[in-house]
């Protein structure tokens, strides 16, 4: 085996897991359980198949699979490892299917494990480019949290690369690639990783593939490097860190270098010293790097949450940031779950009015208990922070799934749409009208629902329905022009938020409200590549005259139901919603993201 000493651009490497949307050939003889189906995606890896899979709850599972019978025992010792393996970061291990000729069945081998939709740091540098520092740390954190844990039960994992962890939109991180964090008596003889997809630790030049713990945490500090700087760390004469990305600080680079020393005997005792040693620079709870916080007052945002937290959550990641809040990802200590927290600005909360919206939105929304409405869990405050706890939507948002995977056909995204009007009908039941619909408050949560949030500006019966209000790119005219508001505002907005699932864009442009308010009173919108049936339903949602409108989300939601049965009249069974809602949480599919 060869080396270059030369690093290699990541953005010019291909993606070593390929998307296909057909049953492999491997499948094609497989019966399912009753109840179970397939789903429309599968990605080709390394010796691996993994397909998605409906269980008979709606769940979406990969089923893991050789496509060379050869590999049937190698798929079977790599279900049994992980099976035993209970970190965050790695997948459960559900079942296994022993491949058994006399059953009457017909199915095996694979086994069963949670199905991660999302992409990998590999496939985001090569989208994006290089990561920045405080997400560069998280990386290192939560994928060495996995090596410790790995080491203390005398495993090592052997193939850690930029291809083999995956992030989800919200920030969380699976590490993948088990096939290879075997014992090397149970690989196939002669079997290694492929060395275009990692970065090759320097004893392994002329030795050849031979993971040990040491190698395990040069490979992770290759992943920062990667990470940091967009290019694969050669296997000696590392530049230096800060030569080539100069604004991360000298201590943090001075401990990836040291995890990237040529000498084994040179680096880190273990993963779990060079975590800790991560540790002793930033703190298990305050950051930024480099100052110290002695208390709130003065300090950033982050580190008086974490103050403020103590030993209740531990703050993982900055989801995203508005004008009148910011939203984390943090880990419920108590109870080990994450969770989203949700925390007004420390100057917003010097306005009482502020801070009595807020509490409002806290509590409308932990008032409807729907599938389709994000769950509230929480609210408290310290100080001058005051926030509220959330269930933590792994997917991220309606805007984010389009930003990443461009319009959504109509068969993918109509279960999601009902089940948004089913939760946005329960609002409007009871008189709140949300009156700030955008994709960005349509979050996915791990089983692909759809899920309203951000009752920030809702009205309840009996209040004052005027103002302006709302995104204009998603608002009706009257809340631009600061009419009364009722039911039938959300409306428009919902039909705008389907036409931009469906098309991509905005139905009538972004930014300049004027222009987009024009539009919407006359009527300047093109529906001419869809279906009679869907353009009608589009068109009476978009109209400017909320008397033409559908009333509320009900009457809209019966309409879509009409309209969707009508579009899939080749399947006369049962109607397509009450299929789909017999199975709890449905059992929709996803096609768009990178999956695995």
């Amino acid at each position: 085996m060869t080396r270059t000493t030369t690093s290699n651009t990541y953005s010019g490497i291909s993606d070593p897991h390929q998307v296909s949307h057909t049953l492999p050939a491997h499948l094609a003889h497989w019966e399912l359980p009753p109840g179970w189906s397939w789903g429309t995606e599968g990605v080709i890896g390394e010796h691996r198949h993994y397909q998605e899979i409906i269980d008979a709850l709606g769940r979406s599972l990969s089923l893991v699979s050789a496509p060379d019978p050869a590999h049937h025992a190698w798929v079977h010792a790599e279900a049994k490892h992980l099976a035993h393996r209970t970190h965050p970061a790695v997948p459960t291990t559900y079942h296994y299917w022993t491949e058994d000729s006399s059953a009457i069945s017909k199915r095996g081998p694979g086994y069963l494990r949670r199905w991660i939709a999302g992409e990998t740091v590999g496939a985001r540098l090569r989208r994006a480019g290089a990561d920045d520092v405080p997400t560069v740390i998280r990386l290192l954190r939560e994928v060495g949290s996995v090596l410790a844990y790995l080491h203390d039960m005398g495993s090592v994992h052997g193939a850690v690369s930029p291809d083999n962890v995956w992030a989800l939109p919200m920030g969380r991180i699976w590490l993948l690639g088990w096939q290879w964090a075997l014992p090397q008596s149970e690989l196939p003889a002669g079997m290694v990783p492929d060395y275009r997809w990692m970065p090759l630790a320097p004893e392994w030049i002329g030795a050849g593939w031979q993971p040990t713990a040491a190698s395990d945490q040069w490979q992770l500090a290759a992943l920062c490097f990667t990470a940091l700087t967009g290019e694969l760390p050669p296997s000696n004469e590392v530049p230096p860190l800060q030569l080539v990305r100069p604004d991360c600080p000298r201590s943090i680079a001075e401990i990836i270098e040291r995890g990237l020393r040529v000498d084994p005997n040179e680096r880190y005792p273990s993963v779990a010293s060079l975590l800790r040693a991560i540790d002793r620079i930033i703190g298990s709870r305050v950051t930024p790097i480099g100052t110290e916080v002695v208390g709130p007052q003065g300090a950033s945002e982050e580190a008086r949450l974490r103050w403020a937290l103590a030993d209740e959550y531990e703050v993982l990641d900055r989801v995203g940031s508005g004008t009148f809040g910011s939203v984390w990802r943090v880990r419920d200590l108590s109870l080990g779950r994450e969770v989203a927290l949700k925390l007004l600005h420390p100057h917003i909360a010097r306005d009482e009015r502020a801070v009595g919206r807020f509490r409002r939105e806290a509590r409308l929304a932990a008032q409807l208990a729907h599938p389709a409405i994000v769950p509230i869990y929480d609210w408290d405050s310290r100080g001058d922070l005051l926030w509220y706890t959330m269930e933590l939507e792994e997917y991220g948002s309606v805007a984010e799934l389009i930003a990443r995977s461009g319009p959504r056909p109509f068969t993918e995204i109509a279960p999601q749409v009902d089940l948004v009007l089913s939760g946005l009908a329960a609002a409007h039941s009871v008189g709140i009208v949300h009156r700030d619909l955008k994709p960005e408050n349509i979050l996915i949560d791990r089983y692909r629902r759809w899920r309203i949030t951000d009752f920030g500006i809702a009205n309840v019966a009996g209040e004052d329905r005027g103002g302006s209000t709302g995104t204009p790119a998603f608002a009706a005219p009257e809340q631009l022009l600061g009419e009364a508001q009722d039911p039938s505002a959300d409306c428009f907005s919902m039909a705008a938020i389907v036409l931009f699932a469906l098309s991509g864009k905005a139905p009538f442009g972004e930014h300049d409200g004027r222009q987009i308010l024009a539009r919407q009173l006359t009527r300047q919108v093109d529906l001419s590549q869809y279906s009679p049936g869907v353009a009608e339903w589009l068109r009476r949602g978009l109209s400017p005259s909320p008397e033409e409108r559908f009333p509320d989300a009900a009457t809209m939601q019966a309409a879509w139901r009409a309209v969707v049965e009508s579009e899939l009249a080749g399947d006369r069974r049962q109607p397509w919603w009450r299929r789909w809602l017999d199975t709890p949480g449905g059992s929709q599919h996803w096609a768009g993201d990178q999956s695995s």
